[in-house]
């Protein structure tokens, strides 16, 4: 037995320790898989790039909801000066009514053929044009400022709508950020230092009615002499196809849990052996591959996830770990 394969058994109770976990509260939710319509990049971008993009769009849109905010304050004020004005032209507009249902309504003809003399012919029409003069202007007040008060409130409206839009888009970019940072272990975990997508991997068979079907350790284990079922056998192919080729672990004998059953396998951080995560290239890798199991948890059949300490169920998301092992030298994957 080569010294790698030494070193991966005597982690005889890392995984195992599921059965016996103490479990903190929860510190993520759990999300659907990756996009499959995600672009491909020449290199993934790191999902804490995407948080501060993220941020920087929230801080956008709460601008723009401050300056909408603002708006909406001053065309208040507009609006109520508009109704000022129409409250004070209103008495002053009933009086002109008034009157005019008291005496008739004055015309130009009966007021200039009820005339005795050339000179009170040509006063009459003097005040007759001062008057109408007079009527036009309060009338034209009357109007300008319902129109005013109209396009304020119709201002108004349009700032409201468009507050509404901007709080939409808060919302929903935030439900997204948090999202995708608790699907991958939050801040606690990952804090960001991890890739914004993982590929898609390949379903794995179910059962007519879309269950799980029971399988048998009856796939020889490609990193062991042992065996391993054929779901965990399509998850060791997707894990490896998707870029995560270093030293990895299945089938270890002994045991009432997963290895044993050949239903989970352990994924080292380096070429050789196991060895704690020491600089960002391995806590990076890790992050990455467990992002992926994640992701793909559905497609793949996912019991449960372990890594640097948290553990993650499908049912309930990230939790503390407690087990024996803290899990920082290897990602545990366990399969259905």
């Amino acid at each position: 037995m080569t010294a790698p394969v030494r070193r991966w058994c005597s982690l005889a109770l890392a995984a195992v320790a599921a059965a016996t976990l103490f479990l903190a509260a929860p510190t993520g939710a759990m999300a659907a898989p990756g996009d499959p319509n995600a672009p491909e990049e020449s290199g993934p971008a790191l999902l804490g790039d995407v948080l501060t993009v993220t941020g920087k769009r929230y801080a956008q849109a709460k601008a723009a909801l401050n300056k909408s905010r603002a708006k909406q304050l001053q065309l208040n004020l507009e609006l109520r000066k508009a109704n000022e004005q129409l409250a004070a032209l209103a008495p002053q507009i009933g009086e002109m009514a008034a009157t005019s249902y008291r005496t008739g309504k004055l015309t130009a003809v009966s007021a200039l053929l009820d005339t005795s003399s050339r000179d009170q012919f040509v006063e009459r029409a003097s005040m007759l044009t001062e008057l109408n003069m007079v009527n036009d202007r309060k009338l034209a007040a009357l109007n300008a400022a319902r129109l005013k008060a109209e396009q304020a409130k119709a201002e108004l409206d349009a700032e409201v709508a468009e507050e509404q839009k901007q709080l939409a888009v808060i919302a929903r970019q935030k439900t997204e950020a948090e999202k995708a940072l608790a699907l991958v272990g939050g801040t606690k975990l990952t804090g960001g230092f991890v890739a914004a997508n993982s590929p898609v991997a390949k379903a794995a068979p179910r059962s007519s009615d879309g269950s799980w079907p029971d399988e048998s350790c009856s796939v020889n284990d490609p990193t062991t002499s042992g065996c391993i079922t054929p779901r965990t056998f399509n998850a060791y192919n997707e894990v490896r196809k998707a870029g995560f080729k270093r030293f990895v672990g299945c089938y270890r004998s002994g045991g009432p849990y997963e290895h044993p059953k050949g239903r989970a396998c352990d994924w080292s951080l380096q070429s050789s052996g196991f060895s704690n995560a020491r600089n960002d290239d391995m806590r990076l890798y890790g992050n990455n591959l467990t992002a992926f199991l994640v992701r793909n948890a559905d497609r793949l059949g996912i019991l449960y996830v372990i890594w640097y300490r948290q553990i993650w169920f499908p049912a309930t998301g990230w939790k503390t770990y407690s087990g024996p092992q803290d899990h920082k030298d290897h990602v545990h994957m366990s399969i259905i």
